[in-house]
C-alpha cells in the first residue's frame, strides 16, 4: 500500500511540475491557442501541458505493471504500451508546435495501436480481434482530442475514467493494472490543477491523444483478463463516446467537412448558450457520477446483463445529447446555428 501511494504521489507531482514548466516553454515558443470562431476560449492560452501526463505515465506505468504485483504483466504488453504512448505523444507534440498533416498523424496513431495490440496478441489474445482493436484505438485517440475544447473537461474525464478502471481492475484481482489506471487518474489531477477554469494552460494534442490511447489500452487490458469487464469499462466512457460519435455522424450526414475544426460538440454548444467552462464540466460530471458510475457497477455486478445495460446506457446518453442540443439550438438564430467548416 505504501508503494502504491508513492507511485500515485509521484505521478501527480510529475504531471503538475511538467505542466508548470510547459507554461513557460509554450510562451517562449509561441505555442498559444488564440481565440477564434471555432474555439471556446476568449484569451490566448499556452498549450502542450498534457506532456506532464505523458511523462508521468512513462515513468510510473512500468513500475505499476511490472513491479507493483506478484503477477506482473508480460514485458511485451508493457513495452508495446510505452512505445505506442511515445508515438502518439510525439505526433501530438509535433502538431502542437506546427501543424502536422492528417495522414502522417493518423498513420502514427494506427502504428501505435498496432504495436500495443501486437503485444496483447503475443500475450494470448486472438489475432482476429486486431482490426476491431485498431479501429477502437484510433477512434479513442481522436475522440478524446475532439473533446478537449473547454477548460478542465478532458482532465476531469480522465480522472473519473481512470478511477473507475482502477476499481474494475482491483475487483478482478489485477492490482498492477489497478495501480496503472490510478496513476492515470492522479496524473490527470496534477494537470487539472493548472487546466481548471480559468485555464493557465491547455492539454494540447500531445496530451489529449495520449489520454485517449491510455484509456483505450487499459480498457483493452481489462477486457483481455475478463471479457465481462468490457461493458462497465465502456459505460465509464459513455459521456465522451456519445458526444463525439453523435456529433461526427451529424456532421457527416449533413455533408460537412467532419474532419475540420468546429464548435458543434454538445459541450461547445453549452458554452455558446451561456454556461461557463466550469458549468459545462459540471454537466458531464453529473452524468458520470449519477448515471455512468451506478450503471457501470450494475453491469459489473450483473455480468450476464452487461451488454443490454451498456446499450441502454448509450441510448439514454443519445437521448439526453439530443435533448440538450435542441435546447441550445432553440436559443440561437438560424444564422448562428452552424459554424463554417
Amino acid at each position: 500500500m505504501i508503494t502504491a501511494i508513492g507511485w500515485l504521489l509521484l505521478s501527480f507531482l510529475i504531471a503538475w511540475v511538467s505542466a508548470r514548466a510547459a507554461i513557460a516553454y509554450a510562451h517562449r515558443r509561441g505555442m498559444l491557442d488564440r481565440p477564434g470562431q471555432r474555439r471556446s476560449h476568449s484569451i490566448p492560452t499556452p498549450r502542450g501541458g498534457g506532456i506532464g501526463i505523458v511523462v508521468a505515465s512513462l515513468v510510473c506505468l512500468p513500475g505499476a505493471l511490472l513491479a507493483g504485483t506478484a503477477t506482473p504483466w508480460p514485458l511485451g504488453v508493457v513495452a508495446g504500451l510505452l512505445v505506442a504512448l511515445l508515438l502518439v505523444a510525439l505526433a501530438g507534440w509535433w502538431d502542437d508546435h506546427r501543424s502536422l498533416p492528417i495522414l502522417p498523424r493518423f498513420g502514427a496513431q494506427l502504428l501505435a495501436v498496432l504495436l500495443f495490440t501486437a503485444g496483447l496478441g503475443a500475450g494470448g489474445m486472438s489475432w482476429w480481434w486486431l482490426p476491431v482493436l485498431l479501429l477502437a484505438g484510433a477512434w479513442s485517440i481522436n475522440l478524446h482530442n475532439f473533446m478537449d475544447g473547454i477548460d478542465g473537461l478532458l482532465a476531469q474525464q480522465a480522472m473519473f475514467v481512470g478511477t473507475g478502471l482502477a476499481w474494475l481492475a482491483w475487483s478482478d484481482g489485477q492490482p498492477g493494472l489497478a495501480l496503472a489506471a490510478a496513476c492515470l487518474a492522479t496524473a490527470s489531477f496534477g494537470f487539472w490543477c493548472l487546466n481548471r477554469s480559468p485555464a493557465r494552460i491547455f492539454m494540447g494534442d500531445v496530451g489529449s491523444g495520449s489520454v485517449g490511447l491510455l484509456i483505450f489500452a487499459i480498457t483493452a487490458m481489462l477486457w483481455q483478463t475478463d471479457a465481462r469487464l468490457l461493458w462497465p469499462g465502456l459505460i465509464l466512457s459513455s459521456a465522451f463516446v456519445a458526444d463525439a460519435s453523435l456529433t461526427l455522424l451529424t456532421r457527416f450526414f449533413r455533408g460537412r467537412r467532419w474532419y475540420t475544426a468546429h464548435r458543434e460538440h454538445l459541450y461547445q454548444w453549452l458554452v455558446r448558450c451561456g454556461l461557463t467552462h466550469a458549468g459545462g464540466g459540471v454537466i458531464y460530471m453529473t452524468w458520470n457520477l449519477l448515471l455512468a458510475a451506478p450503471l457501470a457497477w450494475l453491469a459489473w455486478s450483473h455480468s450476464g446483463l452487461g451488454w443490454p445495460i451498456t446499450m441502454a446506457t448509450y441510448v439514454v446518453a443519445a437521448a439526453l445529447w439530443l435533448l440538450l442540443k435542441r435546447r441550445c439550438l432553440r436559443r440561437h438564430s438560424p444564422r448562428d446555428r452552424h459554424v463554417a467548416a
